[in-house]
Formats: C-alpha cells, sequence, structure tokens
C-alpha cells in the first residue's frame, strides 16, 4: 500500500486490499508454493476448456478504480481471472485452489474465505465503473467464484450474492481505519519531545548527531558510523533517528542489533528519552516495538506453531474481534514488554505473536534482529506490515560488523539423516503416501553414505539438488497434515521447499559438504549481493560499529559500492594515549609453532601479572590454545589463580562469571571473537594490563577453502586477507575496545606474536592499537613492564 496522508489518498492492489486485516491472521503449515504452482496449472486448464468452448471470453483483463470512503480515495488494480460476456451481461470470474474436497455448503465456503469473496466484489465495482469492452452500458455485471480442488480439479461455482458484500465493505473500513491511525501517528510525531540521552556531553559526542543529518540532507543513503566501545553510540544514533522522524524525513524507523541485550538496551534508553516529565511538557511520546522471536512469545508446554495443534492459533481472527487487544496500538504508552504480551494472549487465547504482528504497523520505532530485515524466511514480518515502504524507512544497523556473517548464515543450511528417517516413520504413521516415505528414506540413506569432513563432489551435489527438489516438489503437490508430525519433524518437512526456493539465486556462491556423519550443510559463502539489494530498499542507512576494519572490503562485504558509503569517524580525544601497547617479537603463536612457545607465554602471563593488584586479561585465538596456557601455569606458577572462560554460556551468565573471576583470579583467559571479549562490558577500568595471544585468523576448514577459491580472481594475497587477516584482526580490536570505554581509563596491552609487526596485519589494527613499540628480549619486556 501507498498512501498520500495530506491529500487523503492511497492505492494498493486488489489482492492487498482483500488480505488486509488490522488483526492477526492464521498461521497455519507453509504450502505457499505449491498453492501457487497448483493455482497457476488449474488457471491454464480453465482458461483452456473456456477458450475451446468458443465462449466470447478474455482472460487476465487488468482493470483499475477508485473508491471513495469515509474521506478517503482509494485507487485499487488488479487483474480479473475472466470476463465472460453473454446476452448483454459480463460474468467475472475468479478462480481459487483449495485442498478440501469440493463441493461443500455454499455457507462454509463464505465462512472460509471471505476474502475472495471480497475480492470478487471489489471488481465488481470496478467493473461497473470503468465498463466492460463490448458490453452496452447498463448492462448486467455478475460475478462467480470457481473453488477448485487441487488433487481431483474438481470445481464448484459459487455465484457472488448482495450479501458478500458485507466483506466487501469490511475492507473498505479497515483500510480507513488504518490510515486514520496512520494520520494520527504522523501528528504524534510531528510534537514529538524528548531529551538527549546523556546527562553530560563527553567530548566527540556533541557533533555526531548533526553530522548523520547532514549526510542524510545530503542525499548519502548509506552512512557508516565508526565510534569505539563505550562511545555511547546507542544514544546518539536514537537522537538523530527521532530528529528525523520528528523532521517527516521518515515515516518509521528500524533499529536492528544481533544480541537480546543490545536490543533492549536500545528499548530502554529510548524509553528513558520519551518518558513524559516536566522537561518535556505535552510532546507526544513515540511509539517504540521491541520485537522478539516467535518461540519467545509462545505461551505453549511446547513451542509447535501450526494452527490445527495450537489453541492459541486456530479461530484467532474471530476472537480477535472482541479480545480488546487492538489496545496495543490504540493505546499510547501501554506496556508492550514480552510478560504483557504473553499474559494478554493467554488470557484472550491468541498467540502473543500475533499481537505483535498486528500493532507493529501503528509503531514509529521498530527493535529487533536483523533477521527481519535479512534473513528470506525471517523478513515478511516487517515487509508484510501494512503501509510497511522501505523508501520512506530510516533503517539502523548497530554491530554491522556481524552484517556479512550474518546475512550469510540465514542463507546457510544444515539437514540430518536422523530428522529425515524420523520424519519418513512418522509420515508412515500418518498414511502418507508411499512414495513420499520412499522420498526421505532415499534422502536419508544418501545423507548417511556421505564422507564426512569432505566438500562433496560435483556428482554428489547434483544428486543432492535433485533429492531436495524432488522432496520440495513432493511438499508441494501432496498436503501433509500437520498434525500427524511433532514439534520436532514439522519445520524438517518444510525445510527442503524453503532450501530449494532459495537454491534458486545463483548469484550466492555456496558450499555443499558433510561436516559430520549424518549431516549435510549447505553453507552461503558471501551474502553480499543479498545484503546490499535490501539495504538499497531503505531512504536512509546507517551502519554502526566500533570496528568495521578497511572500509572498501566492509562495503563490499555488505553489497555496497565503496564510493556509496560514506564514512564518519566519531571524535573521541578521551582515547588519544589511553592504549600503551607493545609488540612481542619473541615468539610466533601461528599454528604450527606455538608449542614451541608455551612455556614463555605462561611465563609472560606471570611477568604481566607480576606487581599488580588486578587480574590480568589474556586473549586466546582458541579455546584449545587457551586450556593449553592453562595447563602451563597450573604446572610452573601454581600461585597464580587463572578463570578459564566456561564454554556456551548466556551474556547475563557470562557478565556475572567476568565479574567474579575479576575480583577473584589473577588472570582471566577468554577466547577472542566470543561473547566474553565482545560483550562484556565491565572490563574497563578493571583491567590494567592485557595480553593478545596472536591473530584470531579464523579455523581452517572446507569452509574456509571455498571462501579463498571464490575469491581467486582478486589474488592470493586479497583473498588471505578477505578470508583470514581481516576477520582475524577484527577480533582482536573488537576485545581492546573493551578495556577503555570512558574517559580516564587507560589499558597496557601486549601484542603476543611476531605476526603482530607485519605490515599485513599492524595495518588492520585501529590506529590507538598501533604500536613501534618492539620487544626483542626478557629484559625489554620487564623494562616496559616496569615503565608503568
Amino acid at each position: 500500500m501507498q498512501f498520500d496522508l495530506d491529500r487523503r489518498l492511497a492505492s494498493l492492489s486488489v489482492g492487498e486490499f482483500s488480505d488486509f486485516t488490522l488483526g492477526p491472521r492464521g498461521s497455519g503449515a507453509s504450502g505457499g508454493l505449491w498453492r501457487a504452482q497448483l493455482g497457476t496449472h488449474w488457471h491454464l486448464q480453465l482458461r483452456g476448456q473456456m477458450e475451446d468452448s468458443g465462449s466470447d471470453a478474455a482472460f487476465e483483463v487488468p482493470i483499475t478504480g477508485t473508491v471513495l470512503h469515509k474521506g478517503w480515495v482509494l485507487t485499487l488494480t488488479g487483474r480479473i481471472d475472466q470476463i465472460v460476456r453473454e446476452q448483454g451481461r459480463a460474468t467475472l470470474r475468479e478462480i481459487k485452489t483449495v485442498t478440501r474436497p469440493v463441493p461443500v455448503p455454499e455457507d462454509e465456503l463464505r465462512a472460509d474465505y471471505p476474502e475472495y469473496f471480497a475480492q470478487l466484489s471489489a471488481y465488481v465495482d470496478l467493473a461497473a465503473e470503468a465498463g466492460i469492452e463490448g458490453l452496452p452500458k447498463g448492462g448486467e455485471i455478475r460475478g462467480e467464484l470457481v473453488f477448485v480442488e487441487t488433487d481431483s480439479g474438481l470445481a464448484q461455482t459459487v455465484s457472488l450474492e448482495a450479501a458478500d458484500r458485507g466483506a466487501y465493505r469490511e475492507r473498505l473500513d479497515r483500510v480507513a481505519e488504518f490510515l486514520d491511525l496512520r494520520l494520527r501517528a504522523r501528528e504524534r510525531m510531528r510534537g514529538l519531545r524528548f531529551r538527549s540521552p546523556f546527562a553530560e556531553l563527553r567530548p566527540g559526542q556533541e557533533t555526531v548527531a548533526a553530522e548523520l543529518r547532514t549526510a542524510v540532507r545530503a542525499g548519502r543513503s548509506a552512512i557508516l558510523l565508526e565510534a569505539p566501545t563505550g562511545f555511547g553510540k546507542t544514544g546518539v544514533l536514537l537522537e538523530f533517528v527521532l530528529g528525523e522522524l520528528r523532521e517527516g524525513h521518515f515515516d518509521r524507523a528500524l533499529y536492528l542489533t544481533g544480541k537480546s541485550t543490545g536490543q533492549i538496551q536500545v528499548a530502554a534508553t529510548l524509553a528513558a528519552m520519551t518518558a513524559g516529565g516536566p522537561d518535556l511538557g505535552d510532546g507526544a511520546p513515540v511509539a517504540a516495538w521491541l520485537v522478539r522471536n516467535k518461540a519467545e512469545h509462545c505461551v505453549n508446554t511446547v513451542f509447535r506453531c501450526v494452527k490445527e495443534v495450537c489453541p492459541y492459533l486456530d479461530g484467532i481472527e474471530e476472537r480477535w474481534r472482541s479480545s480488546g487487544l487492538a489496545r496495543f496500538y490504540l493505546i499510547d504508552n501501554l506496556p508492550r514488554d514480552l510478560a504483557s504480551l504473553r499474559a494478554a494472549g493467554f488470557a484472550a487465547r491468541i498467540c502473543p505473536y500475533e499481537i505483535t504482528r498486528a500493532a507493529l504497523a501503528f509503531n514509529d520505532v521498530w527493535i529487533g534482529d536483523y533477521n527481519y530485515v535479512f534473513s528470506p524466511e525471517s523478513s515478511s514480518l516487517f515487509s508484510e506490515r501494512p503501509g510497511f515502504e522501505p523508501g520512506r524507512t530510516l533503517l539502523v544497523v548497530d554491530e554491522a560488523h556481524n552484517l556479512p556473517s550474518r546475512a550469510a548464515d540465514a542463507r546457510s543450511h544444515s539437514l540430518f539423516s536422523g530428522e529425515a528417517r524420523e520424519l519418513a516413520d512418522a509420515l508412515r504413521r500418518a498414511r502418507a503416501p508411499a512414495r513420499i516415505v520412499s522420498d526421505w528414506e532415499g534422502w536419508a540413506a544418501f545423507v548417511d553414505g556421505l564422507d564426512a569432513g569432505h566438500p562433496l563432489a560435483p556428482e554428489l551435489e547434483a544428486e543432492a539438488r535433485s533429492f531436495l527438489a524432488n522432496l520440495a516438489e513432493k511438499t508441494a503437490s501432496v498436503p501433509v497434515d500437520p498434525a500427524a508430525l511433532d514439534s520436532r519433524l514439522a519445520p524438517a518437512y518444510w525445510q527442503a521447499a524453503t532450501v530449494a526456493a532459495q537454491l534458486e539465486d545463483a548469484d550466492l556462491p555456496r558450499l555443499w559438504w558433510c561436516p559430520r556423519a549424518g549431516e549435510i550443510a549447505i553453507t552461503c559463502l558471501d551474502a553480499a549481493t543479498a545484503a546490499g539489494a535490501s539495504l538499497r530498499e531503505f531512504g536512509g542507512v546507517v551502519l554502526a560499529t566500533a570496528t568495521p576494519g578497511p572500509i572498501d572490503a566492509f562495503a563490499v562485504a555488505c553489497g555496497l559500492e565503496p564510493a556509496a558509503l560514506l564514512h564518519l569517524r566519531a571524535a573521541t580525544p578521551w582515547r588519544e594515549g589511553a592504549y600503551d601497547v607493545a609488540v612481542d617479537l619473541r615468539v610466533d603463536t601461528s599454528f604450527q609453532a606455538r608449542m614451541r612457545h608455551v612455556p614463555v607465554t605462561g611465563a609472560t602471563v606471570a611477568a604481566l601479572r607480576s606487581g599488580q593488584n588486578r587480574a590480568v586479561a589474556v586473549f586466546f585465538p582458541s579455546f584449545a590454545y587457551a586450556e593449553e596456557i592453562a595447563r602451563e601455569m597450573n604446572g610452573s606458577f601454581p600461585d597464580l589463580r587463572v578463570a578459564l572462560q566456561p564454554r556456551r554460556r548466556e551474556l547475563s551468565a557470562q557478565a556475572a562469571w567476568v565479574a567474579e573471576a575479576v575480583a577473584g583470579a589473577d588472570a582471566l583467559f577468554l577466547v577472542l571473537g566470543s561473547g566474553f571479549a565482545e560483550g562484556i562490558d565491565i572490563l574497563g577500568d578493571r583491567i590494567g594490563r592485557a595480553m593478545v595471544v596472536g591473530p584470531a585468523l579464523p579455523e581452517v576448514n572446507p569452509v574456509q577453502r571455498a571462501k579463498l577459491a571464490s575469491l581467486g580472481k582478486a589474488g592470493r594475497e586479497a583473498a588471505f586477507e578477505r578470508v583470514y587477516r581481516i576477520p582475524g584482526m577484527q577480533k582482536v580490536n573488537q576485545a581492546l575496545g573493551r578495556l577503555v570505554r570512558a574517559p580516564g581509563q587507560k589499558a597496557r596491552v601486549l601484542l603476543h606474536c611476531r605476526r603482530f609487526a607485519e605490515p599485513g596485519y599492524a595495518r588492520l589494527l585501529a590506529p590507538e592499537y598501533q604500536s613501534a613499540r618492539r620487544i626483542l628480549d626478557d629484559g625489554e619486556l620487564r623494562a616496559w613492564l616496569d615503565a608503568s
């Protein structure tokens, strides 16, 4: 839908109009692909029959017209399946495929498919206004819906009656109500008032929002904001976002970040900036919605998002009307935290996630994960909201250094033989056709036969593609009762069709390989073209990060032309001189050489801790390396208390562990690239000395080899930098950024590997971490430490 609120105009397709709703829509099993395919098939079949009969008929006839309703002028555009002229009258005919057997009582069809009757009513009205070629003025115009059973092709024709116009008028009311609410939202934003996110500005913060505004005014649709950890990016970005919304330069803002804690922080900062108070007077609040994933909304004991087995999904459209849940978008500042949504949904027997979907369209700021823009499977939550227009939307992507990998991960898939075999058994118990059961068993056997740890040979990849295409086709042509599949297996059943659809995008390089026995992985090596296409849809884009790496390489990884990306680097004079960095040339921590230097590394940790009353932080490229040095410390320096980062903990648990370790240990052993190195904000001013034990180059495996091969045209050195050096050094920069987060904090850092002195690695360090100081022997290390 497109609209002009000032002129009270709106335009939308007839299909969009007939499906338009302000409330939720029941979430059934996936099946859009096979419905579309079969719909096309039966459309062609019925068209052929009509042409053979010699009737005076036209097919796929475009039509456009206007409807005046409640002060809004609505322009509707569509394409009628068939127009049949006979004896001075015309019959408009729409063909709809259904999976249920026909014929059935017409009242059931009217109750189950009101959108079809609304669509046909719209076509009849538009045709009456525009006229039909070959039909005398004032000639009768009738409507018919032809319901075609997908399996057999049997058809049932239902004539449009006067009472059916109720569904049509209901859609008109919904569209007018939506436009009225959008008009209210725009007036609310014009009166928006907000306070500064900072009680006191740090040097550099006062200019960033203005620089962003200037860049947007100059027509720069893509901006890279580089600002260090602790700068206050969230507050600065929200100040910019709210100003742009108030000035009407954008209708809506999307703020994306990859961690739930980051999303919660954005929502809390936004609430603090706009909460009512005497300093804001009568200013209007901003309507913001924090989107959590579907599973977190679920109130069932087992997450199973299929309407046939979920009482909170089945029949929700009828329950919504009397539920009172529209209050979540009609009443400003109503609590919409996850607990409130779950409680309201439970009480009304309506899925809480559907409350989120219904309310989003009426909010000014959407906060969520990258997936809601960059994942083919999740982006519909945003893109299908009524009135969502990317060209009038400001997109902010925080921690944007993660965007290229997240976009690739969203297009990567793993499929397992065990799931396929269980699925075959479940389908057999559900009395599914034998050919489907056999296909899933064949797929399981194929995956089990793959050579673990290796890429698939071209002939095996072709066979795998054929298997998936066949499974997708069977899924499309022979629907299965979703209630027959348990919560684990239903996603696996639809995954084949999802993967097959994504494989149609041949521009994305992929690796087909077998990571371990019983698993086949389809790994997207580079999703830059897809990410760039998504970014270019938006009217304004700000990519914010503390560690972008080389700017040209960052732009290319995001699918943007380097010249199209404006780079703004926040001024942080308080970081100048905050780091004292030295490069330790005594050791080589490369995988082949590191074991020879284990005693030196252990002794260096002890030297860093000597004479200090605070713990030291030691960052390693892997858990295995950290564990090896921990064993060395235990044997050679048993009096030193080493706290080794635990694996796989939630961020809140990570923060608690770090706080405890800082207070009780002599050395914290952390792994580069993990949440402990990237997401912990309490190290600043609590760690005086730190050591980075080598660059965190990615593991050499089939995926990295395939990435190198895909970049072969760039040359070996450039490919190695893109695949290994840039990601490895980015993790170093991220970890060191956590050590100084505010004015007055300082850190002394030893880069413990001679590779850090090599030009290819040194130039990838952030400017404040680059150093000419070189440690050649133990005496120079002692002198450097004693100088502190």
